[in-house]
Order: structure tokens, then sequence, then C-alpha cells
């Protein structure tokens, strides 16, 4: 059901990190297809169902991601593709959707306020709600990177996942869990937008009145409870990294590796550089998940961001 275009992505060594890090690095990079971001595995599978099942309609609630690889599985089948947003979000999101000829409708509001809104859609015109990380395609989709991670060789210590709704944690964590289960398993939430870590931490789910955290893409304040009981049974650990960590860990993807990425790409690197002694000597796996960044936010941030040398 994947264009062949999403699947068995870049995934190598980095070396030119390992200095500045101490342990083994390797970069499962999602960034080089046409949407820049992991989020099309999972979209390809729910638009070929739709195609051939129907509804020819689907909304969804985004913060650009998921919107911006939706609309481009949803074009190349045929199917009418309504994106809702938060008109906060990423600029460069925002028109790569409107690009990809997708509907977009602007909230006032942060994402809860855009899910409301798509579920509000989905009733009133009886269309297809696609939610992402409770419905299974998205989660089906994001497996398939831990289905190529377990095929590589030699294998990981450690897969660093970062964590929003879930769907890429929950699809990666139960490949692992059910063939390699000797990989630990990762999830990585900035310090701002920690709902879903407490919730597991905690084993029920906690919500947050605000985020706070240039990470837009796992900025979510109200975890599904379906999704927190899979996240349970296959993440090892939740950990929550501070703001300055994932601006040094963009900072020496772009120094080291030569990858510029979004703040939720670079959380695996960040959980790195604040506990080093935990990864020490082992060999460790990341998930680059994505490069669509507003390119003066980014010259900002990497700009004033330390610079991290052996």
């Amino acid at each position: 059901m994947i264009d062949p275009v999403f699947l068995d992505t870049p995934l190598y060594r980095c070396e030119a990190l390992e200095p500045g890090l101490g342990c083994a690095v390797s970069i499962k990079l999602e960034t080089a297809n046409p949407v820049r971001s992991f989020k099309a595995r999972g979209t390809e599978v729910a638009a070929s169902l739709l195609a051939d099942h129907g509804p020819r309609a689907v909304v969804c609630a985004s913060a650009g991601n998921l919107g911006q690889a939706l609309a481009w599985s949803g074009r190349g089948r045929g199917l009418d593709v309504t994106v809702v947003t938060s008109r906060f979000a990423t600029a460069v999101k925002l028109d790569r959707i409107r690009a990809l000829d997708a509907r977009l409708e602007l909230v006032d509001g942060d994402h809860e306020t855009a899910r409301e809104r798509a579920a509000a859609i989905a009733r009133y015109d009886g269309i297809r709600l696609l939610e992402d990380s409770l419905d299974i395609e998205t989660c089906e989709g994001a497996a398939t990177i831990g289905l190529e991670l377990v095929d590589a060789a030699p294998s990981f210590d450690a897969v660093l996942v970062a964590l929003g709704g879930g769907a890429l944690a929950t699809g990666v964590g139960h490949v692992m869990k059910t063939l390699a289960t000797g990989v630990e398993v990762v999830c990585v939430q900035p310090l701002g937008a920690p709902a879903l870590t407490h919730s597991w931490r905690r084993r029920r789910v906690v919500t947050t009145d605000s985020t706070d955290t240039i990470a837009d893409g796992v900025a979510g304040r109200r975890p599904i409870p379906a999704v927190l009981d899979d996240l349970l049974l296959v993440a090892d650990d939740a950990v929550l990294v501070q703001e300055a960590s994932i601006i040094a860990g963009m900072r020496m993807l772009l120094d080291h590796a030569g990858l510029v990425v979004e703040p939720s790409a670079a959380l695996g690197i960040a959980a790195i550089l604040e506990d080093r002694d935990r990864f020490a000597g082992r060999h460790v796996a990341t998930i680059v998940c994505g490069s669509n960044v507003d390119v003066d936010a980014y010259h900002r941030w990497v700009g004033a961001a330390p610079v991290h040398r052996p």
C-alpha cells in the first residue's frame, strides 16, 4: 500500500556525532521523501483503504506534517482531503498543504482545538475522520520503520523515538517488542509538552492546560487513552528534555551530519545530551522524523545554540 518512495529510508552510523555524544549513533532518516516526514507511511495505508472501500472524503487535524502527508496520499488517489490546523502552525507546513490541493481550515487555538473541529466536520459532513495515533493505519505505517530497523545489522541496544501523539512510538515499539526484544525503546518528549510522558509514568491519562515548546509536531495536551494502553505495553522508558537540549541537538545534526531538521526530529539527540552516562558505550538508533521547519525560526534557534564538539 505504501509508495516505495517512503520506504527503505537511509539508515547509517554517523560517526561524526559520536565524540560529542559518547556512544555509537545510527540515524534513521525519515526526511528524504516528498513530504519530508515519516507521516506518509501511515497516510499511504489509510488513503489506500479509503480509495478501495470509501468514503472518498477525509478530514484530519494536524500540526502540519500529517496534513501534508494526507494531502499527498489523497491527491494521488483522488480523495477529497480537508486538513484542520491552528492558524499559528508553521507557515511552511501550511503552504505545502495548500500546494498539495487539500482544503485547509485554520482555527484559533492549538492542536486540541483543531482535533475538536476536525471531529465536528466529520460528523456534520459524514466523512472519514483520520485521527493520528488512534487510527491503526497511522501506527501500522510508522511500524514499517521498525521493520527496517530490525533488518539492520548490527542490531542496536536502544532506539530513541520522538513522542507526540504516539503513532511512531507505539508502531516502532510494537515491532521491537515482537521481533527485537533486547532493544530498549526510549520515548522522548519536550519538557514543555509532557502529557503523554506523565501519562506513561502514572499509568493513566494526564492532560495539561497548555504547551510551551518549539517542537510543534509533538505538542499535544490530551493523550488518547487507547494510545496510552499501547504505549504501556511497548515503551521501556519515557523521558523529558529541555528546549536548550533540543536546540543543541538540531545544531549537532547540522554541524556533524549536515541535516536540517525540525525540533521534533532532534529529540533523540537531546536525550543523549542530557544523559550521556546512560548511553555511554552503547549503540543507539535515533529516528530523524521530519524536516519541515520555518527557515527564519531555524536560523534563530540554531544560531543561538552552543556548539558541542569533542
